[in-house]
C-alpha cells in the first residue's frame, strides 16, 4: 500500500491550477456529503432505536481505509462524516428531499470540479487509480489538519 504522503503527492500532481484547487476544495467535500446523503437514503434496520442506513456501513469501510493512511486524517475524516450524517438527518426531519438534493449537488460538483480540470488541463486522478476518489478528501483534509498544525 501506498504511503499517505505518496497518494497526496500524486493527486496534488493534478491540481496545481489556482482555480482548480479552488473548485476542488469546495466541490470536493460537496462530492463526499451528497454521496453519503444518497446512501443515508438506503435504511437497512434500527439498533437500540438509531436507523443504520448503508452510509453508516460505507463510512465504517472508508475509516477504516483512512487509518491504514494516516491516523489525523482517519479522524477528521469520521469528524466530517459525523457532521455530513447530521445533516442528513436534520434536512430528512426538515425541509425533507435528501435524496433530490444530493443528486443535485452531486451533479453541479461533478460538472464543477470537470470545469477545474479543464482549466489545469489535466485528467481527473481517478481515471488512474479508482483510489483517487478517497484521496481527493484525504487532500483536502490534509491541508486543513496542517493549517490547525498537525502532521500527517
Amino acid at each position: 500500500m501506498k504511503s499517505i504522503s505518496k497518494w497526496l503527492s500524486e493527486y496534488g500532481e493534478s491540481h496545481q491550477n489556482a482555480t482548480n484547487k479552488k473548485v476542488h476544495f469546495i466541490c470536493v467535500p460537496l462530492i463526499f456529503f451528497s454521496i453519503i446523503g444518497l446512501l443515508y437514503c438506503v435504511k437497512l434496520t434500527r439498533l437500540f432505536e438509531i436507523e443504520i442506513t448503508l452510509a453508516h456501513i460505507m463510512l465504517l469501510g472508508v475509516a477504516i481505509y483512512y487509518f491504514f493512511l494516516s491516523t489525523p486524517i482517519a479522524i477528521g475524516m469520521i469528524l466530517y462524516s459525523a457532521f455530513c450524517l447530521t445533516l442528513c438527518y436534520l434536512i430528512e426531519l426538515g425541509v425533507g428531499h435528501l435524496f433530490a438534493i444530493s443528486i443535485l449537488l452531486f451533479t453541479l460538483a461533478w460538472i464543477a470540479q470537470f470545469y477545474g480540470h479543464n482549466i489545469e488541463g489535466k485528467k481527473p486522478s481517478f481515471l488512474k487509480d479508482i483510489q483517487f476518489l478517497l484521496i481527493g478528501p484525504a487532500w483536502i483534509m490534509s491541508f486543513l489538519l496542517k493549517k490547525i498544525g498537525f502532521s500527517i
